[in-house]
């Protein structure tokens, strides 16, 4: 069925709408083979012919933009409305400059595509034009219920953008449009020569959008506009235009300042505790392929790659056993036990048994948002008790039987062998419950290793899909009973999104965690206040600091309700902490989507989250109260 819009979603425009007009006004090969050059007239080099698998396209910047735009355009055009598709594919650029002044490289993103640079450094490689994501037209492809909302699943990353509109219309000349929600990344970016728009105001006007994440970016004015949550991590900024409920700014240079909260909604770390930046794909100087490693960092402020190359340690392909769906478990894990590193080249691969990841150090990289799902109730990736593990660039699925969870962490509570200098680290994992297929799991992310980094990650029971249930029908056959559960000590994350499970969405069992915008939405099918209860409580709390937790630093965070199958179910508190000194809740909020009531924000603090406030958010800037 063609995908709704959520309940939440819709709201956030109407508390920003002033703004947006405004911001709208203003902005009017075999592992380490060398590619062979591009010959004119050619195809586009497919590199992955070679190496890298069907689906991964390697540019050059010696073939015509034409050809490019024309390879691009039609690879958007078979993806932009492939939202339960499974088609992945990754576009890569060589180094070198695209586009002109008069021939600008115009790039248009679809569902599970990848766009990245291959250089060293994100100036390396240069877009004369744009990479943007703009609203989908869902009601028979005209104007009447266009919005973001569902652009999910894209990533853009390690490159140069010189803003190019030539050729667009006046409303779109001067921005780069990047209209988009969860499951979207942009990394190592460098914007230039015009504006950033996170939402699209030129489809049909100003409309709805619920993202997201940047990390490691130089940026010009931003437009934030309907963007309801956002996280900005070690990036620099010109400008921010706005918030609507819930705005993190961590380790950025030019973020504005906090002082006026909830108005606007902005919480502003100086610097970030502890951060890794996602690994990615480069090509050195003598054509050879390579994955640069960056190393953990401590209390980090802007861009890692200011002073040259990113501070961490440089792999080549050879070392990686670059896996296709086509190929087993088997023969990954033997790989792995080889002490050998995976590259998982885009596709949908069909998981029966755990991948194994043992050694210390160990790098999992996805790329094209390369998806595991898992078969016969199996647990897709298990990672040990070891630290410095990377996994990165991965969606994890589940499947028709009941996983007893998807990706796990470590195995018990206490004496690992981990680092709180190297921390296993999962940067852009993403996990789905249902949408393309019917999916189970008692838990989807389950962290029991001490000293873990979560950066980015958007853990979704599905709240719509093409597996043809009616609202009801998903309680009883989407299951998904918790989605994030950290029971392991010094954890960290860094833009946490958990969506739509039927008990806790995130519970953290373990001491000394910390957490960098959360945002949630309790489900929305509860088919009665019965089928929503904990034990004698009405309902889960969107975010559960363990009881016995005495350490817990929480900043910024949401929980929404849209209670559609039945308006009258209660949840008594959108989060639940213990009430000790060491654990600090900053800038939370609950806020209602025209259904349900949310009674307290936290611990029966907070007034009600109810419908005679819809779209209102009800917040508490600190808990305790200081």
């Amino acid at each position: 069925m063609t995908p709704q819009p959520s309940g939440r979603r819709r709201v956030g425009l109407v508390f920003a709408a002033g703004l947006l007009m405004t911001a709208a006004a203003m902005s009017a090969a075999s592992p380490g083979a060398v590619a062979a050059p591009y010959k004119p007239g050619a195809a586009p080099h497919n590199q992955g012919a070679a190496n890298l698998g069907p689906n991964v396209t390697v540019f050059d910047p010696s073939m015509p933009v034409a050809d490019i735009q024309a390879t691009l355009d039609a690879a958007n055009a078979a993806q932009v409305d492939n939202e339960m598709g499974t088609t992945r594919h990754a576009y890569l650029f060589r180094p070198g400059t695209y586009g002109t002044a008069e021939h600008p490289l115009q790039i248009k993103v679809g569902y599970y595509t990848e766009i990245a640079g291959l250089g060293a450094s994100p100036g390396d490689v240069v877009i004369n034009g744009k990479v943007e994501v703009y609203n989908r037209c869902l009601e028979n492809n005209g104007t009447g219920n266009c919005l973001a909302l569902v652009n999910f699943w894209r990533t853009l990353s390690n490159l140069s953008i010189n803003v190019n509109g030539a050729g667009q219309d006046d409303c779109r000349k001067g921005a780069n449009f990047w209209a988009v929600s969860q499951a979207v990344s942009m990394r190592r970016l460098n914007v230039t020569g015009g504006t950033l728009s996170l939402m699209d105001y030129c489809t049909a006007g100003p409309q709805y959008a619920s993202g997201g994440f940047i990390a490691d970016s130089k940026l010009p004015s931003v437009t934030n506009g309907s963007q309801q949550q956002w996280l900005t991590r070690n990036t620099e900024i010109a400008g921010w235009s706005n918030g609507v409920w819930n705005q993190v700014f961590s380790g950025v240079v030019g973020a504005p300042d906090e002082s006026g909260f909830p108005n606007p909604p902005y919480t502003t770390l100086d610097t970030t505790p502890i951060s890794r930046e996602k690994p990615y794909l480069f090509v050195d100087a003598q054509g050879r392929y390579n994955v640069r490693v960056p190393a953990a960092r401590k209390n980090t402020r802007g861009v890692s790659w200011a002073n040259g190359l990113t501070v961490g340690r440089t792999l080549p392909i050879g070392d990686f056993f670059v896996a296709r769906p086509s190929d087993s478990v088997q023969t990954i894990n033997s790989q792995l036990a080889r002490g050998r590193h995976l590259l998982l080249t885009p596709g949908v691969y069909d998981i029966a048994r755990s991948i194994e990841v043992k050694h210390p150090g160990t790098v999992v990289l996805g790329l094209g948002h390369a998806t595991l799902t898992a078969v016969h109730g199996s647990t897709p990736i298990d990672v040990a008790d070891v630290p410095g593990v990377v996994v990165a660039g991965v969606t994890i699925d589940a499947g028709t039987e009941r996983s007893p969870v998807l990706l796990r962490v470590g195995r018990g509570h206490g004496g690992h062998r981990t680092s709180a200098n190297d921390p296993t680290t999962l940067s852009d994992v993403y996990f789905r419950v249902g949408g393309p297929h019917v999916g189970k799991t008692d838990v989807a992310l389950q962290v029991d290793s001490d000293d873990v980094l979560i950066d980015h990650t958007w853990v979704w029971r599905a709240d719509h899909g093409v597996e043809g249930f009616t609202d009801t029908q998903r309680w009883q056959t989407n299951i998904g009973r918790y989605g994030a559960v950290v029971n392991g000590d010094h954890v960290t994350a860094t833009g946490l999104f958990v969506e739509h499970f039927q008990r806790y969405n995130t519970v953290w069992n373990g001491d000394d965690g910390t957490t960098i915008l959360y945002q949630n939405e309790l489900p929305y099918d509860p088919p009665t206040q019965a089928d929503w209860m904990n034990g004698k409580v009405e309902g889960y709390a969107g975010y559960k600091v363990g009881d016995r937790v005495r350490t817990h630093r929480l900043y910024g965070g949401g929980v929404y309700v849209f209670n559609q199958n039945n308006p009258s179910i209660h949840t008594e508190n959108g989060f639940e902490a213990p009430r000790t000194p060491g654990v600090r809740l900053h800038h939370i909020m609950t806020v209602n989507l025209s259904a349900g009531t949310i009674d307290h924000v936290v611990n029966g603090v907070g007034d009600a989250a109810d419908t005679t406030k819809v779209g209102a958010p009800v917040y508490i800037s600190d808990y305790p109260a200081q």
